[in-house]
């Protein structure tokens, strides 16, 4: 038998409805401490429904990571597909609409860009869009480097140096202020003038 729209429909309502609970259980308790239990506690559903969709909490926490970096991905690929007049400035056009569509779901990426820290994970379908949007900022920093846009710095230093201050105004600054391209240019400004070294 045929599923129909509405079937698929509710069925990805009810996925999205487990992922957020196991989020705020994540992020309540940690993904070592939780259990499927309290994922469908929080979710609203019977446990058999959980393992239904997802077999693990390992497999809910991976699929909370891939929808998060998907997204983020889907909304910044469009600019880096438009051929602004600099790579500086597509690089800061990125971060533009990092800071929106972060700030958009906040709790959602911070639990992206913090807890990945604490496990190791090998060949997860998140990383590759994790990975391509860290590729695609510094090779716009290299580009911008490389055409004198910015100093003759490292650009894997002055990417990680930017990325941790960029996210901490993201995601500890005020939160009823949003990021403007003049803030992005005091952050990069200060990093060049008191550039990290190893």
């Amino acid at each position: 038998m045929a599923v129909s729209e509405r079937q698929i429909e509710e069925r990805q309502i009810r996925k999205d409805k487990i992922l957020f609970g196991a989020l705020e259980v994540f992020k309540k308790i940690g993904v070592e401490n939780s259990t499927m239990d309290q994922i469908a506690f929080e979710s609203g559903f019977g446990t058999a429904t959980i393992y239904y969709y997802f077999q693990s909490k390992e497999e809910i926490f991976s699929a909370i990571l891939l929808d998060g970096w998907k997204d983020l991905w889907k909304n910044i690929e469009p600019i880096v597909s438009v051929k602004y007049n600099s790579p500086r400035k597509t690089f800061i056009k990125v971060l533009l609409k990092t800071s929106e569509v972060v700030r958009e779901n906040s709790s959602l990426y911070e639990f992206l860009f913090n807890v990945p820290k604490q496990m190791s994970f090998k060949n997860e379908p998140w990383k590759k869009h994790q990975e391509g949007l860290y590729k695609t900022l510094l090779s716009l920093l290299k580009e911008s480097v490389k055409i004198g846009e910015f100093p003759n710095i490292d650009p894997n230093l002055l990417f990680k140096a930017l990325g941790g201050l960029f996210m901490g105004v993201v995601l500890m600054g005020d939160k009823n202020k949003e990021v403007s391209e003049s803030d992005i240019e005091k952050l990069l400004n200060q990093i060049i003038a008191n550039p990290i070294t190893n």
